[in-house]
């Protein structure tokens, strides 16, 4: 394995991670919405994510996450009974949508940890790199 290859697996880990924080930061900014219909009710999205590892292939990445795509979450709606609002239905409900905004916080944190811990490993292994040519000097 080439060490050069580290910095492929942490663009690939950082890659990740702002894919996460982005859709945290749209299921934070729809939390609060609501609509008329189950159908138009916003759904909160969470990112899928794959290892890439192929030992046999060395033209393959070593290493890293794979983004498999964004899928919408299955918990069920929040339908409240409001008459008054303008956006009710005819049988005056609104719906809220499934995200869970203390859950999408930790979310947050945890994308923004792991983004930094990406940042100094590949920080490192370049400090680690420059040292390793200085040693023929």
């Amino acid at each position: 394995m080439s060490l050069f290859k580290v910095f492929d697996i942490a663009g690939t880990a950082m890659s990740a991670q702002t894919l996460r924080l982005n859709t945290t930061a749209s299921n934070l900014a729809n939390a609060d919405s609501v609509s008329s219909s189950i159908d138009q009710t916003y759904r909160a999205r969470q990112p899928v994510f794959a290892t890439l590892l192929d030992e046999f292939n060395p033209e393959a990445p070593v290493g890293g996450v794979q983004v498999l795509g964004v899928v919408e979450s299955g918990a069920p709606l929040q339908q409240e009974y409001a008459p008054d609002h303008p956006m009710a239905d005819e049988a005056g409900y609104i719906f809220h949508p499934n995200v869970n905004s203390i859950e999408e916080m930790a979310n947050m944190i945890s994308a923004s940890r792991n983004y930094q811990n990406n940042v100094e490993m590949a920080n490192t292994s370049k400090q680690l790199l420059l040292r390793t040519l200085q040693l023929g000097e």
